[in-house]
């Protein structure tokens, strides 16, 4: 039996709880007015997070997985025969299936790496050495053979149709963790395959749209944000920010509740918080020798890279909510897009190992990868077969590889399978949309709840299909 209490214990018991759910009322009644007034303000989840941040690695024109991370023996037993595959290509151009194709081996050798004995060749020998910290999916398959509708449908869930981007709805679901930064910032992106609609708003209001820093294959000296400095004395400056924001205010009373006006108000606002903060953040010289020397800057190879990859922690520590860092450049045929020269990618691992490894080992020593997704990987994969019997390979998006870091992720960890061949997803198959759905459940989002109402439906970033891939979360 429960032992009966005064009047008095009662209420100094009960107090204490009545004070707390009336406290707990008036911060959900805040955080719902500073959403109200600032969109960009951080928001709760559907349901509790284990990951705050994404920092996405994209690897433009897509790596081949049977060349770095999917180890298939039997390719270098069958290396130059000739047999029938389905290959992507040749069945979106022509319908046929079974077409001969001349196996090609790996150009580099694999082995058992780590403490998880994970099979990885020697083309990323750097992040072999923290494959203990990953957690691959093999059996990935996608939409599109081309890198145009394969690069939005991985960025924006869609090969054609104009939609936001992954960032864009993580920033609209989650909204920012600093009030004077950018939500969602893309270092380096490339102008073609989908150009800015891969860190585009579409749809939702364009607070949400993602900042470019830099351009694809440019050198990182000019990763900066365009038009953030000021022209004016900062006494003018600041005259002319309260003009505006002024002038903004009326506006914003003469159009209530128009959604381009607020965003451009608020862009204001933010700019002009940005123009004091962003670039103390974005100075990576401000790193010591040590760190940047971890990343590979300073050397010729991994100097440029590396300073993204440095930019992107800086960033992230910073609570920006999502960056992207594109390994690519402006061409029809971005970067790791061998289709006749494969040793090519040697050079490309050579940019890319030393700062994704720098970045890897930095986020674990500051305890931010414990709340940070890094997912690594391309638009598709490569085929194992030579094309047109040369010495490269086309596009894959049958069966390929990415890995997470991070954010909940189980570590030293392989899910899923390709063919005995590599050509296509064939065990515990997850489509992008998985990916995708899986992502948001570690940010706390419900990917079938994430949803704007637009030309009188809801929409959601798995707009088709979806499901977590649960056997992947630690």
């Amino acid at each position: 039996m429960l032992p009966l209490l005064s009047r008095r214990d009662y209420l100094a018991r009960t107090g204490c709880g009545f004070g707390a759910l009336a406290l707990a009322g008036l911060a959900t009644q805040r955080a719902r007015a500073d959403a109200l007034a600032n969109p960009l303000a951080a928001k709760p989840g559907h349901h509790p997070a284990k990951a705050k941040r994404v920092i996405f690695l994209f690897m433009q024109g897509g790596v081949s997985h049977v060349d770095s991370y999917d180890h298939k023996p039997l390719l270098d037993k069958e290396d130059g025969k000739q047999l029938k595959f389905d290959d992507a290509r040749v069945v979106a151009n022509t319908g046929m299936r079974g077409s001969t194709q001349r196996v090609m081996k790996p150009l580099w050798k694999f082995a058992e790496r780590g403490q998880s004995g994970k099979w990885a060749s020697d083309l990323f020998p750097e992040v072999n050495g923290v494959i203990d910290d990953l957690c691959f999916i093999h059996s990935m398959h996608t939409e599109g053979v081309a890198h145009g509708p394969a690069t939005l449908f991985l960025h924006c869930g869609s090969t054609s149709f104009v939609r936001p981007s992954f960032g864009s709805w993580v920033l609209y679901g989650l909204g920012s963790e600093s009030a004077n930064l950018p939500g969602f910032v893309s270092i380096a992106p490339s102008s073609g395959n989908g150009g800015a609609r891969n860190y585009g708003n579409a749809f939702l209001p364009a607070i949400y749209q993602g900042t470019p820093v830099g351009r694809a294959g440019g050198p990182a000296s000019e990763a900066t944000i365009r038009n953030l400095a000021s022209a004016l004395p900062s006494g003018s400056a600041q005259e002319h920010f309260d003009l505006l924001r002024e002038l903004n205010a009326e506006q914003l009373k003469a159009k209530p509740g128009d959604a381009e006006l607020e965003a451009v108000a608020a862009s204001y606002e933010l700019a002009w918080r940005m123009q004091k903060n962003a670039p103390d953040v974005m100075d990576i010289a401000k790193e010591t020798k040590e760190t940047q020397k971890l990343y590979g800057i300073g050397t010729k190879e991994t100097d440029n890279f590396g300073k993204q990859c440095l930019m992107a922690r800086r960033l992230s520590e910073a609570g920006v909510r999502f960056v992207q860092v594109t390994y690519g450049d402006n061409t029809a045929n971005p970067a790791w897009d061998q289709h006749s020269n494969l040793p090519k990618h040697a050079d490309h691992a050579r940019a890319v190992d030393k700062p994704i490894a720098g970045l890897l080992a930095d986020l674990k020593r500051r305890r931010l990868l414990e709340d940070t997704i890094v997912w690594w990987g391309g638009e598709f994969g490569r085929t194992p077969y030579a094309e047109k019997n040369g010495t490269g390979r086309d596009h894959n998006p049958g069966g390929f590889t990415v890995w997470l870091a991070g954010g909940g992720f189980k570590p030293g960890f392989s899910f899923g399978a390709t063919d005995e061949f590599g050509a296509a997803a064939v065990t515990d198959k997850v489509h992008l949309h998985d990916l995708h759905a899986t992502i948001l459940h570690q940010l706390g989002l419900n990917h079938e709840k994430l949803t704007f109402k637009f030309a009188g439906r809801n929409f959601r970033l798995t707009d088709v299909h979806g499901r977590v891939v649960k056997d992947v979360l630690a």
